[in-house]
């Protein structure tokens, strides 16, 4: 219960500690050192509690660290800002405050956001301007007298016009002039200028005021530098050239250059320029966007003015005037409808009628004029069509009585404008390439000038060759051997070694031997690092613990080829690395009880594991005489058991005729059960397996043969002189039993003789 108890104290508290803080708050710009942020409340009944302020983000001094106090049984914390507190939104706008909370063991810890907000009614003067130090500004002495020399921007003054006044002394003779500043924050230069005013430095302090009583105030250093040694100038002072108007964007247009050191350019008209630009380095104009006649507005002409200045001394500069003008270029040829026109027209159609006429457009130019040009194709040299401007007539009578006047007329027009058309083509690649079957391709490519000239039998060709080189480039992953490597290494602590070395190739590409290694997986604690295609075990003496025990490393290699082609092929094989540690032993040498350590040479064992891979027609072979081996032996087996089933069904002699006529040799038998006789175990068996088939027969006999009468008042019967007989007079004698009629005991001597020889078998 009291465990109970005291889990809900602490839950209590937290819940209390988490939602009195305040995660995020807003503050006004405009409030100063010691305001309150926010006030937050904490629960600790039974320890002194502390709120601690851990950090800041950005990092700042505007923020104490917090206070807690005690109010009615409840810590009150505070976060206030400090002395010098200067918040500004313009410049961070939010702030990250982690504070954390200590009851006993009890500790929460959270983030406070304070968001600082604009107060439109207020403005301040801000940066270098503002510091102690003031604003430092260096100017030429050759400034043009009431020059420009800077803009004051105040944050917060937006569209307000404040009062600005130049508060110092500017008496001569430490000033030429008085420097001016208007409400818009514009600095000006003396109307005197500065010359001779060189490596002189002017201070003024500046007061910024606004209505409502709000005013603030600077400091403004001049320093007046000599005029430059060197002057920076262009070898001319303007330029005209003309570019196509195929050019895209980021073309080279022209580079300007300048004489000085250490110069920098930019394009000062138009700003912004849409069309062209200038690299600052390096004075290089380039095109930014497509320069189409047809679409872009103004591109035919453009004027720029480029200014050439040094980099630590902007006002040594240079001016230079280049125009720029764009010619059109004939990037399209006439496009005309109907493109293809088949008709049919009877013989009696009259001169003149109308067949066609062509709607023809230049895409280069709309209002372009075209020039309109028939050329007959079949017939040759016919005039039975003609084309007068773009309408196409019937032009002599059609007359199919006439041998040859009636059949297809075959014509083209022919639509030039007013540019000279491109003759560019283009080779395409139709099939792949194969450096090592083909390394360069000869290109002979013929011109004939078509339906160019007026005599259309006469065309006039040329021809120019084209050589193509195909690059080498590799189209095969190269192959390790072997793929795959389990090694086991012993060394001692502090030393490094090497493991085993990579051996890898490009078999399709022999000639190429360039090839990086690079370990991709398994080096954990970098303890193996590659020497070229040598693996090497680290010294881990400086690096991590030495293992206690032995420890497995699986180290995949990946092996690229090297070279300019892309991509590069690449393959990975596995080394497994067995680490044992190996520990050096002391042995006493002397009495004087020293100790030499041991060191044995590691030695690096290779376990080969030999497997067999037939090839596959073995496998064929081999399942194929299994095959043939397995159908042998069932019709070996059904043989036997069919024969077998033919001598138990088959009809016999009369068992009388049977067991008069045949003897029965008993003598072996008798030696078989007798223990005096030294016969194997094996001939054993065998004659009794011979007795049981027998006395089985006589049993199926029984069964099944139409005698079976006489064969149950028949027995098998042996004196019992001779069975008692001694062993050594009757091992070589033969007993000869013969069937007699009995009236009952069918066998029973013959079953007797059977017991006797299976207790000698267990004898």
């Amino acid at each position: 219960m009291v465990l109970f108890r005291l889990l809900a104290i602490l839950f209590a508290l937290f819940i209390s500690a988490l939602h009195s803080l305040p995660w995020s708050i807003d503050i006004s710009e405009s409030q100063g050192p010691g305001t309150t942020l926010q006030s937050f409340s904490f629960n600790c009944s039974s320890y002194m509690p502390t709120l601690e302020l851990l950090s800041v983000r950005p990092p700042t001094g505007f923020f104490n660290n917090p206070s807690l106090h005690r109010h009615k049984g409840v810590y009150v914390g505070k976060v206030t800002l400090s002395s010098s507190a200067r918040l500004d939104a313009l410049a961070v706008n939010r702030y990250e405050l982690q504070l954390q909370y200590k009851c006993g063991n009890f500790v929460v810890e959270g983030p406070l956001f304070v968001h600082v907000q604009r107060d439109p009614g207020r403005f301040r003067c801000a940066g270098p301007f503002a510091s102690p130090a003031g604003e430092f500004i260096y100017v030429p002495e050759t400034v043009t007298p009431g020059a420009l020399l800077y803009t004051l921007l105040l944050p917060g003054l937006g569209v307000q016009r404040a009062q600005m006044n130049i508060t110092s002394a500017q008496d001569p003779p430490l000033f030429p002039g008085p420097f001016s500043i208007d409400e818009q924050g514009l600095l000006r230069a003396p109307s005197q200028g500065l010359r001779g005013q060189a490596l002189k430095t002017f201070q003024l302090h500046i007061l910024v005021s606004l209505g409502k009583g709000q005013s603030c105030k600077g400091m403004l250093t001049v320093k007046v530098l000599p005029a430059p040694s060197s002057q920076v100038s262009f070898p001319q002072k303007a330029q005209s050239i003309t570019i196509p108007e195929d050019l895209v964007p980021g073309s080279k247009v022209i580079q300007v250059q300048a004489r000085g050191s250490n110069l920098l350019y930019e394009i000062i008209s138009p700003l912004p320029s849409p069309l062209y630009s200038i690299g600052q380095a390096d004075g290089v104009v380039r095109t930014t966007a497509p320069l189409d006649l047809a679409h872009a507005q103004g591109a035919a002409v453009t004027k720029l003015q480029v200014r050439a200045f040094e980099k630590l001394r902007p006002w040594a500069s240079a001016e230079f005037d280049l125009t720029v003008n764009v010619r059109a270029v004939n990037q399209w040829p006439p496009r005309c409808h109907p493109a293809l026109l088949v008709t049919q027209v009877p013989e009696t159609t009259p001169v003149g009628t109308v067949l066609s006429k062509l709607t023809c457009v230049d895409p280069d130019s709309a209002g372009a004029p075209l020039d309109f040009q028939l050329q007959f194709h079949n017939p040759p040299d016919s005039a039975s069509l003609h084309l007068r401007d773009r309408v196409l007539e019937v032009n002599t009578t059609l007359d199919c009585d006439i041998p040859g006047a009636c059949f297809q007329h075959a014509a083209s027009i022919l639509v030039l404008d007013d540019g000279q058309p491109q003759m560019t083509r283009e080779i395409h690649l139709l099939g792949p390439l194969d450096y090592e079957q083909q390394r360069w391709y000869k290109i002979i490519i013929l011109l004939i000038d078509h339906s160019q000239d007026w005599d259309l039998n006469r065309h006039r060709s040329g021809s120019c060759t084209v050589t193509i080189e195909v690059e080498d480039v590799n189209d095969h992953a190269p192959e390790c051997e072997p793929p795959f490597q389990e090694l086991t290494i012993y060394t001692p602590l502090g030393r490094s070694m090497e493991v085993t070395k990579v051996s890898c190739w490009i078999p399709q590409e022999p000639q190429r031997s360039a090839l990086s290694y690079s370990i991709v997986g398994g080096n954990s604690q970098s303890r193996f690092r590659l020497q070229g295609t040598v693996l090497m075990h680290n010294d881990t003496v400086l690096g991590p613990p030495w293992p206690e025990q032995p420890c497995t490393y699986e180290l995949l290699i990946h092996v690229a080829d090297v070279g300019p082609s892309i991509p590069h092929l690449s393959t990975t094989t596995t080394i497994i690395v067995h680490l044992v540690p190996w520990r050096a032993g002391t042995v006493a040498t002397s009495t004087h009880s020293s100790t030499v350590s041991s060191t044995m040479t590691p030695l690096i064992v290779t376990e080969v594991e030999a497997f067999w891979k037939p090839e596959p027609w073995f496998v064929v072979v081999l399942t194929a005489t299994g095959v043939v081996l397995l159908l042998a032996l069932g019709w070996l087996l059904s043989r036997i058991l069919r024969g077998f089933a033919q001598l138990l069904q088959a009809p016999s002699k009369p068992a009388r005729a049977l067991l008069l006529n045949r003897s029965v040799s008993f003598a072996y038998l008798y030696a078989l059960g007798n223990p005096a006789t030294k016969l194997r175990l094996r001939p054993r068996l065998l004659y009794f397996l011979y007795v049981l088939l027998l006395q089985l027969a006589i049993a199926s006999r029984e069964m099944k043969d139409p005698l079976r009468d006489s064969w149950r008042h028949q027995e098998w019967r042996c004196p019992s002189s001779i069975l008692m007989a001694e062993p050594t007079k009757s091992a070589q004698g033969e007993i000869t039993c013969s069937a007699r009629a009995l009236e009952h005991g069918v066998g029973s001597e013959a079953k007797q003789l059977l017991s006797y020889v299976w207790n000698s078998l267990l004898t």
